[in-house]
């Protein structure tokens, strides 16, 4: 659910923030990337997510202008999303983030206990 004090912040990056700054807005993102995507086809690459928090991150990346969503009226019905122009400038960044995280993930080691301790 969107916090609409972040979306009216006088800072640019916590308003950017409040559009793709959840766990599951960037991995929705990168999955769709360059292609058009179906609902379903969604939600069986990205086991984790409910098909309920799928449907409210769609509709917000939609009213947000990262995406677009085009339903056929077909039986069954048919709903495709594909990343718009803005979303499609958001791919490099995600590349960029995927790139740091695997040059430090491996930087980080379990202690005895079981937690993250920085090498």
């Amino acid at each position: 659910m969107r916090d609409e004090r972040f979306c009216s912040s006088h800072c640019p990056l916590t308003r950017a923030i409040s559009k793709i700054g959840n766990k599951w807005k960037p991995i929705i993102i990168n999955v769709i990337q360059d292609r058009t995507v179906r609902f379903g086809q969604l939600d069986a690459i990205i086991p984790l997510i409910t098909r309920k928090v799928l449907t409210e991150q769609l509709k917000e990346l939609e009213e947000d202008g990262i995406l677009t969503r085009t339903a056929y009226k077909e039986i069954p019905p048919r709903v495709e999303y594909s990343l718009t122009k803005q979303g499609l400038e958001l791919v490099p960044i995600l590349k960029t983030i995927t790139d740091w995280n695997v040059r430090y993930e491996g930087a980080c080691e379990l202690n005895a206990t079981g937690k993250k301790k920085v090498t």
